[in-house]
C-alpha cells in the first residue's frame, strides 16, 4: 500500500511541480504539501486525473501554530473511492492572505471553508458565502486559535431584570480554586459536609 501511494505522490510531483513543495507517505496515508495560491487548481487534478481520483473531499479544516510566520495550515483530506487510497493536501498562510476557496471545485466545501473561517479566521479567496457559522453574530475573534482565551471576551446571559438576552464582559466571580488532590475519604484535616451528623454514633 504505501509502495503505491508512494507512485502517486512522485505522479502528483511531477505533473504539478510548480505547485507541490513536498510529498510524503506516513501512517499509511499520503500528505502533499502545496503552495496556497496554487491549492484549487491541485484539488482539481487530483479530483479528475485518472491516476488519482480522488473524487470525495472528507473535511478541510485548519491548525494553528503562532509561533510560525505562516500560522495557519489549511487541510484537505479526500477519499478516492477508485483506487481505495487516501490523500491530505496541506497548504500554509497566515491572517491576511487569503487562500482559493475550493467551492468550485468541491462543492461540499462549502460549510468546511466557514467553519475554518469562523475558528481560526483563515480567509478563502472566492467563496460564495464567507461569513459565521458556529458563533453568534457580532462575535469577536476565533475561538480555536491558540492565542484565544479560555474564558471568551464576552458572556451571554438572559436578564430577568430586562427581559432580555445580554451580552456583557467576562468576570470571573472568585479565582480559581485551589485543590489539594486528597481522597475526601482519608488524609483529610477537615469534616466533610454531612459528616458531623454521623460523629458519636459509634
Amino acid at each position: 500500500m504505501d509502495e503505491a501511494l508512494k507512485e502517486v505522490g512522485d505522479h502528483i510531483a511531477a505533473e504539478l511541480s510548480t505547485a507541490v513543495l513536498s510529498t510524503e507517505v506516513s501512517f499509511g496515508g499520503l500528505i502533499v504539501e502545496v503552495r496556497a495560491e496554487t491549492v484549487d487548481k491541485v484539488l482539481a487534478f487530483l479530483r479528475n486525473d485518472s491516476s488519482c481520483k480522488f473524487q470525495i473531499l472528507i473535511d478541510v479544516c485548519g491548525v494553528d501554530y503562532p509561533s510560525r510566520a505562516k500560522r495557519f495550515d489549511v487541510v484537505y483530506n479526500l477519499l478516492s473511492l477508485k483506487h481505495n487510497q487516501r490523500v491530505i493536501v496541506k497548504a500554509q498562510t497566515d491572517a491576511k492572505t487569503p487562500v482559493p476557496s475550493v467551492v468550485s471545485v468541491f462543492p461540499t466545501a462549502n460549510w468546511f471553508e466557514r467553519e475554518a473561517w469562523d475558528m481560526y479566521g483563515i480567509m478563502f479567496a472566492g467563496h460564495p458565502d464567507l461569513r459565521r457559522m458556529l458563533t453568534d453574530y457580532g462575535f469577536e475573534g476565533h475561538p480555536l486559535r491558540k492565542d484565544f482565551p479560555l474564558t471568551g471576551y464576552v458572556e451571554l446571559r438572559y436578564s430577568e431584570d430586562e427581559k432580555r438576552v445580554k451580552y456583557e464582559p467576562v468576570k470571573l466571580a472568585q479565582e480559581f480554586r485551589k485543590f489539594d488532590f486528597e481522597s475526601p475519604w482519608e488524609g483529610t484535616d477537615y469534616v466533610l459536609p454531612g459528616d458531623e451528623k454521623a460523629e458519636g454514633q459509634g
